[in-house]
């Protein structure tokens, strides 16, 4: 029982809420002890919210999961968890992610508004939002806006436009790519993994994944290379970090499709060593232009 729990709440989906941290990285704020540790609470308090979605996205889904060949192992689906049980772990989880904010102090009140809102937007996704093409991963794209809005309000650091923009639009990209391997699902059994994967074709996913994927690297460019990033990071060099996006986002592109697997991002993430290779890159170059030049 207590691994069926473990995994209603996905612990290995907490790893997109490292946004949470990308103020601090972009602000110069990793050497501020409080910052970090605001930041970090943050983060938790997502975690914590996400799981409570994730658990009330498995009750919503109950019975189309059940009617699918990979989903009718979750947990509620398969019955190893009941639903008044995955209710009463999706209000816990809930509880703790209050009690997360509630340690950011002055700060508790405008971090709160934020996770709450995400909170809600994703209990909307997940019960009606998420049947209609475009506004499903855009809601996808906007909750990780959230997430670095509540990063940088709990560190006490303001955004750059820029980040905000690169932020939904690198984000929309991860969407679109998974909504690709959706479809390559559809033409290859006839049956839509999801209600609104016939809005999709092949054609319209590849445009928009380039179109994105162009904005995204265009908005890090523009950030990099602006007046207030070089009075943020006191250099003009970070520009060079481009390189590594470029490469990172083309890799993605490969693994979506050449070898047609972007079904996942997170587990792209946490397996594909190309990836991790060029995001280690990418941060400790950034890392040292900002904190060792």
């Amino acid at each position: 029982m207590t691994m069926e729990l473990i995994k209603i709440i996905r612990p290995q989906q907490w790893v997109k809420n490292l946004f949470v941290l990308v103020p601090l990285f972009f602000g110069g704020g990793l050497d501020d002890g409080h910052s970090v540790v605001a930041a970090l609470i943050a983060m938790v308090a997502f975690c914590l919210a996400a799981s409570s979605v994730y658990c009330f996205n498995d009750i919503i889904d109950v019975d189309d999961d059940r009617r699918h060949p990979v989903k009718c192992r979750r947990p509620v689906a398969s019955g190893a968890v009941s639903v008044p049980q995955a209710y009463a772990l999706m209000a816990l989880a809930l509880a703790l992610s209050a009690c997360a904010v509630a340690l950011l102090g002055g700060r508790a009140v405008a971090a709160g508004v934020v996770v709450g809102g995400y909170y809600l937007l994703n209990l909307a996704y997940c019960a009606w939002l998420k049947r209609f093409a475009i506004i499903d991963v855009c809601v996808i794209a906007f909750g990780f806006v959230l997430r670095i809005l509540a990063g940088g309000m709990a560190a006490g650091i303001e955004l750059s436009k820029w980040i905000v923009l690169m932020t939904f639009l690198l984000t929309l990209f991860l969407s679109l790519a998974k909504r690709r391997d959706d479809v390559l699902c559809m033409n290859r059994t006839g049956h839509a993994p999801r209600r609104n994967t016939s809005r999709y074709n092949l054609t319209f996913i590849n445009q928009a994944i380039t179109i994105t994927a162009t904005a995204a690297i265009v908005c890090y460019i523009m950030y990099t290379v602006s007046p207030e990033a070089a009075a943020v990071m006191h250099t003009d060099y970070l520009y060079l970090t481009s390189v590594f996006v470029i490469i990172g986002l083309l890799r993605y592109i490969q693994i979506a499709v050449v070898d047609e697997k972007s079904g996942d991002p997170t587990a792209v993430a946490l397996h594909d060593r190309f990836i991790q290779v060029v995001v280690a890159c990418w941060g400790l170059s950034f890392f040292a232009i900002i904190y060792l030049s």
